[in-house]
């Protein structure tokens, strides 16, 4: 055999082998190395190209190292998911950076951070004062975590006493002018409900790249050029409802803190009037 078509046949076999490992060894061995797993990568790489390129010694001497490689790697998760102290030993520890905003600076040198790395790290998370912080804890794999003290986060509607109506994931029903049988059986619907709402845009299904139906049960339509993008608006009733709906969450909040019985009592007046317009615009079912 020439050697050209032989170590074309090692190589090929090496990458085969190399995605079947790496599917063993799950996902995480590619997004958050520990230090072992870096060291079982750069090793099983220069093991793959000992199988591809070496024409002296017997190739299946490679594949049994890969093996042994892999086997130990394997053991070394099931002993970690089992064992808290091993595992701070094989991936190690967080480390707090920051505590009540105040930087630790012991920490810092433990892990070989400065100042500028630090504060660039803070930036990523549009953290631009250390004061700021409550929090911050450098993982496992190098990120650095921020919690930023109370007055400092963004508001929520939790915090705001507002009741959201629940989201649902939204239903991709046709990609590249094909629709998804099974998205549309999820959503509740089927391809002549489909058919009907591509007829009143006006749109053919071929000539649709991206259909889906969100959480309204509407069917937003991309066709990738822009002056066919179809993106239909949220009916009138709809909005009013849930502006109203947001109306009346703001007036319970107002009347919960409020600092006296007569507030109460006007805030109580203004909920009950509210809910008379509510009657005339339900919620989206």
């Amino acid at each position: 055999m020439p050697d050209w078509l032989e170590i074309s046949l090692r190589t090929l076999s090496s990458v085969v082998i190399l995605f079947i490992i790496t599917k063993l060894l799950g996902k995480r061995q590619i997004s958050q190395l520990s230090l072992f797993e870096y060291i079982t990568g750069i090793t099983m790489g220069n093991i793959a190209a000992y199988i591809s390129l070496d024409l002296d010694n017997d190739w299946y001497l490679g594949i049994v190292s890969l093996a042994v490689w892999v086997g130990i790697s394997v053991a070394m998760e099931f002993i970690t998911l089992k064992s808290k102290s091993i595992r701070d030993v094989v991936d190690g520890r967080g480390t707090v950076l920051i505590d009540k905003g105040v930087l630790l600076r012991k920490n810092m040198r433990k892990e070989r951070i400065t100042l500028d790395e630090m504060l660039e790290q803070l930036r990523k998370k549009d953290v631009y004062r250390v004061a700021d912080v409550e929090f911050a804890i450098m993982e496992q794999s190098g990120e650095i975590n921020v919690m930023l003290k109370k007055e400092h986060q963004p508001l929520t509607p939790d915090m705001l006493g507002w009741r959201l109506p629940q989201t649902i994931e939204p239903q991709t029903v046709v990609m590249d002018g094909h629709a998804v049988d099974r998205s549309l059986e999820v959503a509740g619907k089927d391809r002549n409900w489909l058919k009907r709402e591509l007829e009143k845009q006006k749109v053919k299904m071929e000539e649709v790249f991206l259909a889906q139906i969100d959480s309204q049960g509407e069917l937003a339509i991309q066709t990738g050029t822009e002056s066919k993008a179809h993106n239909p608006s949220t009916k009138p009733k709809d909005q009013i409802a849930e502006l109203l709906k947001q109306y009346e969450d703001e007036l319970y909040m107002l009347e919960r803190f409020a600092m006296n019985e007569d507030d109460k009592l006007d805030y109580r007046d203004a909920i009950n009037k509210l809910k008379t317009a509510m009657h005339f615009y339900p919620p989206p079912s």
